[in-house]
This record gives C-alpha cells, sequence and structure tokens, in this order.
C-alpha cells in the first residue's frame, strides 16, 4: 500500500500541473517540458543534423519537398484558426530539408523542423505520395507527440524511481524493477506510441485534403511501404507503429471524413 501510495501521489504532482491541450481532439496531454524549452533545443538539434549530413539542393525533389511542405503548413494554419486556435503556430519555425540518405523515413521535429531522406522518394511515387507522408509527419508535431513521448518517458523514470525509493527489500524491489519495466513499455508505453501513429494518420490525412492532395493516396502509399518491407515486422503489440494492414484499413476508412473535412474549405478536387 505504501508504494501504491507513494507512486499515485508522485504521478499526481507531476501531472497537476503540467498539461496541454491538442487542438485536434480537445484531450488534455502530457507537457512535463513546454514547447518554450522544447522548440529552441529541437532547433538546434536539427541544425547540428544538417551540418552532419548531405542536403539536396536546387534539384526538382528538394524543391518539390519544400512546396508540398509550405502547402501542408498553410493548410495546418487554415485548420487551426478555423477551429478557433489562432496564434497557434506563432512559435513554429518551418524549414524543409532533403538528405542524400538511402534510409526508408521522413521526420518532423516539435515547432516544424522536416526532413526527408532521398530514401523514400521511389515510395512515396510522386507529389502526393509525399503529401501523404508529409501531413503524417508534420501532424506529429502539430499534436505534440514528441512532447508527450518525451513527458511520458519521464513520469515512466519517475515511478520506477519512486518504487526502488519505497522498496527496501531488495528481492521485492528487483522483483519490481524487472516487471514494471516490462509491464510499462508493453502495457503503456508501446501503446501510446501506436495511438501517437494514428492519430497522426488521421490529422495528416485531413491536412493533404485540406492542401488539395487526394487523401486515397495515402493507403496507396502504405501498400507500397508494407512491399517495401518486405512484409517484416514484429507482432502489434510489441511494435511503436500499428500493423501495416491495420493501418491501410483506417487509411481507407478515413479517406472520406478527410475529402469531408476539405470540402469545408472549398477543396473539392485534389492533385
Amino acid at each position: 500500500m505504501k508504494l501504491k501510495n507513494t507512486i499515485i501521489i508522485f504521478g499526481m504532482a507531476l501531472l497537476s500541473f503540467s498539461c496541454a491541450e491538442n487542438p485536434f481532439t480537445g484531450k488534455k496531454t502530457m507537457a512535463l517540458v513546454p514547447n518554450s524549452q522544447l522548440f529552441p533545443t529541437a532547433f538546434a538539434q536539427y541544425d547540428q543534423f544538417l551540418t552532419e549530413n548531405k542536403v539536396v539542393t536546387g534539384t526538382k525533389d528538394a524543391e518539390m519537398i519544400t512546396r508540398v511542405g509550405q502547402r501542408i503548413a498553410v493548410a495546418a494554419e487554415r485548420w487551426l484558426n478555423a477551429n478557433g486556435h489562432q496564434g497557434y503556430l506563432k512559435d513554429y519555425k518551418w524549414e524543409y530539408n532533403l538528405v542524400d540518405d538511402k534510409t526508408v523515413n521522413a521526420w518532423c521535429m516539435p515547432g516544424g523542423k522536416i526532413v526527408f531522406y532521398t530514401g523514400i522518394l521511389p515510395i512515396a511515387k510522386g507529389e502526393t505520395g509525399v503529401a501523404a507522408i508529409m501531413g503524417h509527419e508534420v501532424a506529429h508535431a502539430l499534436a505534440n507527440h514528441g512532447q508527450q513521448r518525451m513527458s511520458a518517458a519521464y513520469l515512466q523514470q519517475g515511478v520506477a524511481l519512486a518504487g526502488n525509493i519505497a522498496i527496501k527489500d531488495e528481492q521485492s524491489r528487483n522483483a519490481f524493477n524487472q516487471y514494471y519495466g516490462i509491464g510499462s513499455q508493453v502495457g503503456v508505453m508501446l501503446p501510446f506510441s501506436r495511438a501517437h501513429e494514428t492519430e497522426a494518420d488521421k490529422i495528416g490525412l485531413y491536412l493533404m485534403a485540406v492542401a488539395g492532395y487526394n487523401p486515397d493516396e495515402a493507403a496507396e502509399l502504405w501498400k507500397r511501404m508494407k512491399a517495401n518491407s518486405g512484409g517484416q515486422a514484429p507482432p502489434e503489440i510489441l511494435s511503436t507503429h500499428p500493423s501495416n494492414d491495420s493501418r491501410i484499413a483506417n487509411l481507407k476508412a478515413l479517406a472520406p471524413q478527410a475529402k469531408a473535412e476539405a470540402k469545408k474549405f472549398g477543396v473539392t478536387s485534389f492533385r
């Protein structure tokens, strides 16, 4: 009982003064690291990354990344303004770079710093595929998923520390560390990450549709992602991401909603 009370008090103390709001869901989210601290750190890390990697400039692909990124950013601002979140992006400093790397990946750091690797372009197969990827990655930043993951990790570590302080018996403490480590990862952190991916898929579809890109392409993109992986993936319960099949089915189901959302902004035809 003492351990349980210690953990509950610790968790409540952290969460009571460290919440933010996800503008897309209206839900309260963990924000142990404020954006005023997170954004400058992310910007510095981004600049350092660019100095250590080969940035592609002046090519049609590099221009496409910037063009799509700007359209997605405009769509995000239009959506946020229309839904009562004026000024939400005031501290964002959008930047879009293509990096010469065979890795099949792209990402957006907190505050709007984006990188696409050249290795993902053959799977994107053009501008609409890039928009599907861009929308998803930007959605992670807009929904503060990085902030939430950092906060969850701090909370996970804090509960572990509280348990180790509260448990005096070494054998019991070792057992707690073993079971808590596995349980918190499989039962909390991985589902938390998968939920973020699903949320980013939905937000990303809306953004690409409002930007004028066909949201039906997102499911097709993930079919190509699945083919590229050769079907090699851990069981969904042990993964940070939903399975490819789950993702494809979800994207197909959400595409009509994304088109309906785009229609609110006068967008009825898509690239």
